[in-house]
């Protein structure tokens, strides 16, 4: 894998080899994706790491078993990173995979409503196979209010096209970057700055 050293891929194995073990008992990924977790979960998550800027605090919403949040704090352990997950069983498992990996991580185990009412708004704002891309700029409304220098760097699937037209739709306006995705030729990443919204 050429975006990580040979040292951080044998952390994220140990990550993959406790998501496989978790699987089990917990639903953390779709099942019909667990023969290939590392291609579908961990390499799709590498790909953000170029988009990403030397510092900042990055917020990861709906974590869930860590994508891609987790996976970015092991390789860029210089950001700061808050994974946002309202489930308990998932929240435990991230703790597990932050402990035995060494992984400094906040994780907050609250629902996103609440999450932007308590927390300070973050520099960069992630979020994979959640929500739309207009109910994730609702969710991170207070945020982007807050910091209008939020970038937010979103993986995103074939209908892509389709939520950046209802996003624009609703009144939102955004400068996009997007790129496409190395593990699924149909998804495209997308970066959103200078976020707001007109209606």
């Amino acid at each position: 894998m050429e975006l990580v050293s040979r040292e951080t891929e044998s952390i994220l194995r140990q990550y993959c080899a406790l998501l496989l073990k978790w699987q089990e008992k917990i639903n953390l990924i779709s099942p019909t994706t667990t023969k290939d977790a590392w291609a579908r979960h961990f390499k799709d998550s590498l790909q953000l790491l170029p988009y990403l800027p030397e510092s900042g605090h990055l917020y990861d919403l709906g974590a869930g078993a860590g994508f891609p949040g987790l996976v970015l704090a092991i390789v860029r352990p210089e950001l700061e990173i808050t994974l946002v997950e309202a489930d308990s069983k998932k929240c435990a498992f991230l703790q597990t995979v932050s402990r035995e990996t060494g992984a400094r991580v906040h994780i907050l185990n609250a629902r996103i409503e609440a999450a932007v009412q308590s927390e300070p708004p973050p520099d960069i704002l992630t979020a994979r196979a959640l929500a739309g891309l207009s109910e994730l700029l609702n969710y991170a409304t207070p945020w982007i209010a807050a910091n209008p220098a939020l970038t937010a760097l979103f993986p995103k699937g074939v209908s892509y096209r389709t939520e950046l037209d209802a996003a624009k739709a609703a009144g939102w306006v955004f400068d996009l970057d997007d790129w496409p995705s190395k593990t699924d030729p149909a998804a495209r990443i997308l970066r959103l700055q200078n976020i707001r919204k007109t209606n």
